[in-house]
């Protein structure tokens, strides 16, 4: 029994070893079929390629894709140039904003300013005017004061009859 066993054990390990064999000589196969087949392909394709006709739509593909590829920059290239306008408007309108901001801020302190002066300047009016009014005045009443002086002194001198006509007379008739 003991050999028994022994030649199913060593069977079985010649039937693994003749089945490892054959899965090698398969894979083998399978890779050396795989690369002719290869081989196969890229013959055929280099010969595809050197015949006219592949190079023609090769030319003619490469030319539609140079073509579609400036399209695309034309556009981007237009759409960039939009941008930078209205980019450049936004800010043009931005500045002129400012510009009439600041142009209105300085009408209005040029108008305070000048409501300023204004009021100095008829403050300074006023001013002027009082003091010719005062000189007017002092003026006025100097001149009425040497007018009394005068009458005084015309009286005392019997001027213009405003003294009563004394006559001295001796009484001889």
């Amino acid at each position: 029994m003991a050999e028994r066993k022994r030649a199913l054990e060593k069977a079985q390990q010649e039937e693994e070893k003749k089945r490892r064999q054959k899965e090698a000589e398969l894979k083998l196969l399978e890779e050396e079929t795989a690369r002719r087949i290869e081989e196969a392909i890229q013959k055929s394709v280099e010969e595809a390629l050197k015949s006219a006709e592949v190079k023609l739509e090769i030319q003619i593909y490469l030319e539609d894709g140079r073509k579609k590829m400036l399209q695309d920059v034309a556009v981007q290239l237009k759409k960039e140039k939009q941008e930078n306008l209205s980019q450049a408007k936004l800010k043009e309108e931005e500045a002129q904003k400012k510009k009439e901001e600041l142009d209105r801020m300085l009408e209005e302190k040029k108008s305070k300013i000048e409501q300023e002066q204004q009021q100095k300047e008829e403050e300074h009016y006023r001013e002027l005017e009082a003091l010719q009014q005062q000189k007017e005045e002092a003026i006025r009443r100097k001149k009425l004061e040497e007018e009394q002086q005068r009458a005084e002194q015309m009286k005392l001198l019997g001027k213009n009859k405003a003294r009563p006509k004394l006559s001295f007379a001796l009484g001889f008739k």
